[in-house]
């Protein structure tokens, strides 16, 4: 679907019906604004595509304004991270901005609803003030000060900001309704006395404003056209309105245009924490190293783990948004770095568990260079040359000495395919006193054309390069570990979050920069992380090739149905009753089951799909439908064999244009 048909989002309906009744394009203006208070995380980039997209879509400014009205908790660290967050997403702020820009104008304002019997100087303790304020089914009562003469408020605030009191001894409230049913309303502080060194103001202030207050006149001063931010501030729209209604008289001149606040749902994602004053608490602790640890959901632990930005844009537009708060799925998240980097990550090859393999029929001495693909998803990206010799490692879990007929890796007496070089064959093991296995002996065919059905990654001992490989885990095991009243979120880390691993990897990575990602085959994509430097190369695992978490998380059982149907199909099958049924479907439901199908086939192995390869021509429904299957486990990294050609190359002679279709497509 093109961009100019695709539908609206009802952020952008709003805007349209805007423009339709008069307002200017050229009156358009969208902000993000942070609060320089902790790192930003994967939550805050929903507010930014929304924001910067909307940028994008109207050709209109975005301003980047940092609301720092909190100096106890603000630091220039966390503005400077949040500006290498936002720029490294690919977006441009029109104006870099700062809320402690308007202190003086917010202070004359607050100067000015004085003057207008709209607010006065509290002095009640903190408790006082909850308990007068009411309940939300109770209404508020007046507190002792609220009818202060106005001279005595002007004193009062004025000495406020000399510094002449103490902190918590006097606020400044709007005089509102103490009755309201939004208790938002209820007379809402204004300004507190906070004697603390500013990161940007320094000591030249001893009171800040409120973030209620702050927040809606900065949109007001900056001419915001359309304030958009998270659900829980609807609440905070009734307060927004008075205060920026009320400002309008003093400076409609200057200013003419009222913002308008609307809500959207926030991101919330499983299996991950979104509260900054908890990921704090995570570094604070030593439960992680920092912000940027890559188990961290904040951006900048996402790009120390591997994350692309077009992945994350990717992951906020398949998002969509929303006015109903939902959770979405991490394995989304998941998935859009898995399809980026399946298109733009080169191929290597990297043994984590290694047992070496010797092949007892190849010259000592010998030793050649293959041609390697370095991206089969990339025309443009080359071959690249791997050494062979006659001592290699493998992954210890590719060899048994006895397995099934449906163990299609190495084992005593079977052959499988050296990926870009010989077949081999398995014929003896050595082992240490406890019984370990510590050599594999095999023998070699320069054969390479017969069909072996499994191919195995390897590198050459003489020549791997030792490698530092973390593989992170989800830092939480519990899909929402905030969400218990009875326990802390603390009590659901994942004591498994981080391995580290020294492996071997292919002589071609010695000049891998920080940041550069790859696939190594087999395994997962990895990125070089921060702490690598020359001579001890340091790799992050970014996600496996599969959602390794799919097969853990237990189903829920569903209430009212027959005993059979907790008995959930095996992926496989509920694919092959899909594609049945395939060429008597209409359009539309075609497009449906083939959705379906893609998501069923994360859960389906290469055993399980290559029997359907054999499926008789007349049924073109099923072969169609495992042709759809075959191209998701090709992007998630399944290596193309003799079978998967063979498979492809019979459909693309088939006469049904559908399956024809599917087999161009991979």
């Amino acid at each position: 679907m093109s961009e100019e048909t695709k539908s609206l989002n009802f952020i952008e309906h709003i805007i349209e019906e805007d423009l339709a009744n008069g307002l200017s394009k050229d009156k358009l203006r969208f902000r993000f604004p942070p609060e320089p208070n902790g790192y930003l995380h994967i939550g805050h980039t929903k507010a930014i595509g929304i924001s910067f997209g909307l940028g994008e879509k109207y050709n209109a400014p975005v301003n980047l304004r940092f609301d720092d009205t909190n100096p106890a908790k603000e630091e220039q660290e966390y503005v400077d991270a949040i500006k290498r967050d936002v720029a490294w997403l690919g977006y441009t702020w029109a104006n870099e901005l700062y809320s402690s820009d308007y202190f003086e104008t917010l202070y004359n304002w607050a100067v000015q609803l004085i003057k207008d019997g709209k607010a006065y100087v509290d002095s009640q303790s903190s408790e006082a003030m909850a308990e007068q304020k009411g309940t939300p089914t109770q209404p508020g009562v007046d507190g002792p000060y609220r009818n202060r003469s106005i001279a005595e408020n002007l004193d009062l605030f004025e000495r406020m900001k000399n510094g002449e009191f103490d902190e918590g001894e006097h606020i400044l409230r709007a005089k509102i309704d103490m009755q309201h049913p939004n208790m938002l309303m209820r007379d809402p502080i204004m300004y507190r006395i906070l004697k603390k060194d500013h990161h940007r103001t320094g000591d030249t202030w001893c009171i800040y404003p409120m973030y209620d207050w702050t927040h809606g006149e900065s949109d007001y001063i900056e001419q915001i056209s359309h304030s958009l931010c998270s659900l829980e501030f609807k609440p905070h729209r009734e307060l927004y309105d008075w205060f920026k209604e009320h400002v309008y008289d003093y400076a409609a001149n200057t200013l003419p245009m009222l913002p308008k606040q609307r809500e959207f749902a926030r991101l919330n994602l499983s299996y991950t924490i979104m509260s900054k004053r908890k990921l704090l608490k995570l570094v604070q602790e030593g439960i992680v190293s920092g912000w940027d640890d890559p188990r961290m959901p904040t951006i900048s632990g996402l790009r120390r783990r591997g994350y692309t930005p077009n992945s994350i844009r990717q992951f906020i537009e398949k998002v969509g948004v929303a006015k109903r708060e939902n959770v979405i799925d991490v394995s989304l998240l998941e998935f859009c770095i898995r399809e980026d980097l399946n298109k733009t990550a080169p191929r290597v090859m990297a043994v984590l568990d290694p047992v070496k393999l010797v092949i007892t029929n190849y010259p000592e001495d010998k030793e050649e260079w293959f041609d390697a693909e370095n991206n089969p998803e990339d025309d443009s990206a080359g071959l690249r040359k791997v050494p062979f010799s006659k001592t290699l490692y493998i992954e210890r879990a590719d060899f048994k000495e006895e397995a099934s007929s449906k163990f299609f890796r190495l084992k005593l007496g079977s052959e499988v395919r050296l990926k870009n070089a010989y077949i081999i064959k398995g014929e003896r093991v050595v082992k240490d006193d406890q019984g370990q296995i510590t050599e594999i002996h095999c023998t070699y065919s320069t054969n390479t054309e017969k069909k072996v059905k499994g191919t195995l990654h390897w590198v050459s001992i003489k020549h791997a390069l030792k490698a530092e490989v973390r593989e992170y885990d989800r830092l939480f095991m519990d899909e929402a570990p905030d969400s218990h009243q009875d326990k802390d979120f603390m009590d659901f880390i994942n004591p498994n979050s981080l391995k580290v691993i020294n492996a071997f990897v292919e002589p071609s990575l010695a000049d891998a920069a920080i940041g550069d990602r790859f696939q190594f085959q087999r395994l997962g994509y990895f990125n070089v992380d921060n702490d690598s430097k020359p001579g001890h190369l340091v790799f992050n695992k970014t996600v496996g090739l599969r959602d390794s978490w799919a097969k853990q998380k237990p189903k829920p059982q569903q209430q009212n149905k027959p005993q059979q149907s907790q008995h959930k199909r095996p992926a496989i099958e509920v694919i092959k009753q899909l594609g049945k049924k395939y060429t008597n479907l209409p359009e539309a439901k075609q497009e449906r089951s083939k959705a379906e199908i893609i998501k069923l086939a994360e859960s389906v192995s290469y055993e399980d799909l290559q029997p359907l390869f054999n499926t008789a021509a007349k049924k073109a429904g099923t072969r169609i439908a495992t042709m759809i299957a075959l191209g998701v486990l090709l992007k998630n990294g399944q290596e193309r064999n003799a079978d998967i050609e063979a498979f492809i190359e019979k459909a693309l002679e088939d006469k049904n244009d559908i399956l024809v279709a599917e087999a161009k497509a991979i």
